[in-house]
């Protein structure tokens, strides 16, 4: 399978749960599985995964081996009654299992795509300093997976001036985040969001704008 130099994921922890099947196209299945990761905070994420009945036996209990994942990023909107939902997961092209003492956890994600909506600047309840930024990936043939990115501290004071359109490199982590989504006056419910928390990011679309546009890291 092409690997896409523009988005590359690797995830490494532990499988959570067993294989439930989302779809089939051309007489390949396709299942979700869920991965833990312990950030360095000791928060754990718990990431999707779609993965091939071609490339793991989803008929075994695989809870809680450890794993790592390369892929990539993907994202679809699901329509409902209530409205549109964004979905993302890792889209696997590679798994291998890892004995536990070899076993590092790992949560890389690197992207090089377009912003395609104004960025977003806010602070934390706390005073920390946020920027959202949804970017645009390229696939072939037309198609572009839209991926929410969070940019801390520096990086968030920066992002916050760029325009639709700019070029962003970006290395960081996919983490998960609870909400509760209101849904009526009395009705409510506990969802999971997901999103790229940035590391490090440089514009590379205008370099001759120099410093403006060299690369910025938390």
């Amino acid at each position: 399978m092409k690997v896409f130099e523009n988005n590359q994921a690797t995830l490494s922890g532990e499988i959570v749960g067993g294989f439930e099947f989302d779809h089939k196209t051309f007489d390949e299945s396709f299942y979700t599985v869920k991965i833990a990761i312990e950030r360095t905070s000791g928060k754990i994420d718990t990431l999707p995964v779609m993965i091939s009945e071609r490339l793991i036996d989803v008929g075994n209990d695989c809870t809680g081996m450890s794993v790592t994942v390369k892929g990539q990023m993907r994202t679809f909107n699901k329509y409902t009654e209530s409205g549109s939902k964004l979905l993302m997961f890792v889209f696997a092209q590679e798994i291998e299992f890892v004995e536990d003492e070899y076993f590092d956890c790992d949560n890389c994600i690197l992207l090089d795509g377009f912003i395609c909506k104004p960025p977003i600047y806010r602070k934390t309840p706390l005073g920390r300093e946020i920027t959202d930024i949804m970017i645009a990936v390229n696939r072939p043939y037309g198609k572009s997976d839209y991926i929410p990115c969070l940019a801390w501290g520096r990086n968030a004071q920066y992002a916050q001036w760029l325009e639709v359109g700019a070029r962003l490199k970006i290395e960081g982590r996919l983490q998960s985040r609870e909400y509760l989504k209101r849904l009526s006056d009395d009705e409510s419910e506990v969802r999971t969001a997901y999103e790229v928390s940035i590391k490090s990011m440089k514009v590379a679309d205008d370099e001759r704008k120099g410093e403006k546009y060299a690369e910025r890291t938390c």
